[in-house]
């Protein structure tokens, strides 16, 4: 359960609700998902200067070289993982700021998650703490690999562009799991898709378009 995070002014459940209310009408309609961002302080999870802008509907930079993910993206990756019932255990490829395992962690009962950056890392779990997110665990590894110790995983969850789904990551997904990720070149507009694992074959739901980071190998 999330503690307590009010914010003010920019940041106060108002400005939240505002942003909720554009999310709907965007066609985010799951109201576990909508009642998620709502309860998350997203003005936590970027720079304080930042703070008065995180309930825009916008991608924002988070130093490194990366960005916290527009709050549409997040409420439709989540909403994806969601079509079928509450997945009991997710892994997350890429932590960055923390605010999707965040989203995750309010409907989820166990959210696992990865990040390759040892900075973004020591700060997200920082903000799991302040928050009680006790059904988060975070691991600085290569997202490329996964988390083999702890799958398989009813849903896996890619925040970062990849031509190819890597197969570690497949062969962690359990028989009917899902897997949602932005897919395309590493640079420019990707394609984010729902994949979902029945017997031998996958299927694929196109989802639109997105504009993610790219998942790069190796620990920094």
């Amino acid at each position: 359960m999330m503690g307590h995070a009010h914010g003010i002014g920019m940041t106060s459940r108002r400005t939240r609700d505002r942003l909720v209310q554009r999310l709907r009408q965007e066609g985010v309609h799951d109201p576990r998902v909508l009642e998620a961002i709502a309860n998350t302080p997203r003005h936590l999870f970027v720079e304080e200067a930042l703070a008065t802008r995180a309930y825009e509907d916008t991608a924002l930079p988070i130093g490194l070289g990366q960005t916290i993910s527009q709050p549409f993206v997040v409420a439709k990756m989540t909403e994806a993982l969601l079509h079928d019932g509450v997945p009991q255990k997710v892994l997350e490829i890429g932590t960055g700021s923390g605010y999707q395992a965040a989203v995750l962690a309010a409907i989820v009962p166990e959210v696992f998650t990865v990040e390759r950056i040892a900075g973004l890392l020591s700060q997200a779990r920082k903000r799991f703490r302040k928050l009680r997110l006790h059904n988060v665990r975070a691991r600085h590894a290569d997202g490329n690999q996964g988390w083999p110790e702890q799958a398989p995983f009813d849903a896996i969850i890619v925040t970062a562009a990849t031509d190819d789904i890597p197969q570690d990551l497949f062969d962690q997904l359990r028989p009917g799991g899902v897997l949602v990720a932005p897919l395309g070149k590493r640079h420019g507009v990707q394609e984010l898709v729902r994949m979902e694992r029945i017997g031998g074959e996958t299927r694929v739901e196109r989802l639109g378009g997105v504009s993610f980071v790219p998942l790069l190998p190796g620990l920094d």
